[in-house]
This record gives structure tokens, C-alpha cells and sequence, in this order.
């Protein structure tokens, strides 16, 4: 399973565009097919952050004109997006490389609890900043919570609750099982609960890196890698006396987290997302940049995680 981070999309400087976009998901498919050469059976999931902001912008603007889309549909049509352009990408540099692997996206719904503590308690800032007054009358008319984002301005919180259940489990399991390179729960999945026999979309977001762990653990991959900004997990991160880390147990990296080495809003999910994997049977998490994936596949670089065993920090 690798979980690709939003920098393997839009890089930093980045204004996002398509062609921007599809030179970052070439790059990434590339770094993936050489993996794949490896012997490796992969499943992809993906981040969608950027994305999902951009589409509620063009939502809101276009209010006026066509109807507007929620959040959970926002999430359904970045995940066709993004899809669609790691798809094209894949298929171009598994043809360069002699391999004919299917690749297929799948729109992921992710359950989530009603009873979840998260849906009373919405943290997870999306779309774009607004003015006190911009964001007074968001407020006032669409009932949204908003609250002032890193001295910036004001953006819009919803709920961010744990994934409980992957919708389409099943049919990951039997693409991947016939050899088609699935792409699956981008963004963490459509956040979605149970009512009655049926499904209902919420306006929430769901952690990516724990949606991924959960449909990890469900496939029972040996191998979970996160892609993210940097090549290696850092203790005192940005500051003196910083450290990467290289080979590290499930018990050392939950000591240095419970001491709080990783910030809720930066590598602590992640952090989190690869013990509960470890817990639920895994046998590996590497953390890395994506330029260093294959590098860090054959043991050259990036964070290994493992249940047991000496570190090598």
C-alpha cells in the first residue's frame, strides 16, 4: 500500500494546475512503476486537500449560475480527478517500462460513527481564508463553523472522525486479487454513515493516512509506505538538535509520540496511521519523500518502522 501525499501533486510554489498536476503524477507513477518492477503488488491512495479546496471555491463563486456541491461530493468528484490523472500517468510509464498492468479507480465511501466525538467537535480547516465579515456571513448563511486559521483569516472547520468501515473493501480485493493496480480511497474517502439499508454523505473529512491504514490492515498488506514532504521522520523536527530517524520499533516511535515529537497537524497522523497498522498485524511502515520511494523500498532511505527488533537511528 503506498499513500500518496499531496506534494506528489502539487509541489510547494505550485499554483496547481492540470499540466502542473499531470508532470507531478507522472513523476510519482514513475517512482511507483520502478517499485512495482520489484516485484511489488500495489495498491494507491492519495490526499486530495488542494483539490477539494478548490472545488468548494468553485462551488461557492458559481452559486449564482449552477447548483452547488457539498463537501462529500466535492471529495467524490477530487477523487474522479485525481484518479483520472494518476491513471493516465500509470498506464504511460507501466508502458514504457514493458508491463501491461490494468489500473482502475475506485470512488471510495468510508463509513463513519454518528456517535463519533469528532462530529461534535469540527477542527479540520477546508477551503479558502475569508475577512471577519466574509466569514460572519457564511455563518449566518449556510450555518458553517468557522474560526481564524494561523493569522491568515478565517476558514471554515467540519468534523475529521475515524474511519470505521471501507465500503468497497470488496471489491478492492477482487481487482487487486486479479492483478489490477487499484486506486482507492483518495482523500481518505467520501466520509458517509449507515442509515437503515442505505448510505448517507457527510460533510466531514477523514484523515487519509488512517483511511489508508484501515484499508491496509483489511488487505492485509505486508508493506504500508506514506509518501509525504520529507525523507526521513525527525525528533525535534526544525529545531536544534533535530534527528531522522532510520530503523525504529513500534514501542520507540509510540514513546517518542506520547512525549509529543509529532504535531496533530503534521506528522502526527501519519505517526499514529502507521502504529495502528503495526497493530493490526502489519509488518512494515516506511516513511518518506517521494522522490526517495524505491530508495527507501530497498533500505536506503526513509523511516522503517517494525513491530520488534533493534532501531538504527
Amino acid at each position: 500500500m503506498i499513500a500518496i501525499g499531496g506534494n506528489s501533486l502539487i509541489r510547494a510554489g505550485e499554483k496547481g494546475t492540470i499540466a502542473e498536476q499531470i508532470a507531478n503524477t507522472r513523476r510519482t507513477a514513475r517512482a511507483i512503476v520502478q517499485i512495482i518492477r520489484q516485484g511489488f503488488h500495489v495498491v494507491i491512495t492519495h490526499g486530495n486537500g488542494p483539490q477539494v479546496g478548490a472545488a468548494l471555491l468553485r462551488s461557492e463563486r458559481a452559486a449564482d449560475h449552477v447548483y452547488t456541491h457539498p463537501l462529500d461530493v466535492c471529495d467524490a468528484t477530487t477523487q474522479g480527478e485525481i484518479g483520472y490523472l494518476l491513471q493516465q500517468s500509470l498506464v504511460g510509464e507501466l508502458a514504457d517500462a514493458g508491463l501491461y498492468t490494468p489500473v482502475a479507480t475506485v470512488l471510495t465511501q468510508v463509513v463513519v460513527s454518528p456517535d463519533d466525538p469528532a462530529m461534535d467537535r469540527p477542527t479540520k480547516p477546508i477551503g479558502p481564508f475569508y475577512s471577519a465579515r466574509e466569514a460572519d456571513a457564511r455563518q449566518q448563511q449556510y450555518g458553517w463553523q468557522m474560526v481564524e486559521d494561523a493569522a491568515r483569516g478565517y476558514r471554515r472547520v467540519v468534523p475529521s472522525p475515524e474511519p470505521i468501515e471501507i465500503v468497497e473493501e470488496g471489491v478492492i480485493r477482487r481487482l487487486t486479487d486479479t492483478g489490477v493496480l487499484v486506486i482507492a480511497v483518495g482523500g481518505g474517502g467520501i466520509p458517509v454513515m449507515r442509515v437503515g439499508r442505505g448510505l448517507r454523505g457527510v460533510e466531514a473529512v477523514i484523515d487519509k493516512d488512517r483511511a489508508s491504514a484501515l484499508l491496509a490492515s483489511r488487505l492485509q498488506s505486508d508493506l504500508f509506505i506514506i509518501s509525504t514532504d520529507t525523507e526521513r521522520v525527525c525528533l525535534n523536527y526544525k529545531k536544534p538538535g533535530q534527528r531522522p530517524l532510520g530503523r525504529v520499533t513500534a514501542a520507540e516511535l509510540e514513546r517518542h509520540h506520547a512525549a509529543g515529537q509529532f504535531p496533530p497537524g503534521n506528522m502526527g497522523p501519519k505517526v499514529e496511521s502507521a502504529l495502528r497498522f503495526l497493530r493490526d498485524g502489519g509488518r512494515e511502515v516506511i516513511i518518506t519523500s517521494c522522490e526517495r520511494l524505491l530508495d527507501a523500498v530497498r533500505g536506503d532511505a526513509g523511516t522503517h518502522i517494525v513491530t520488534g527488533g533493534p532501531s538504527c537511528d
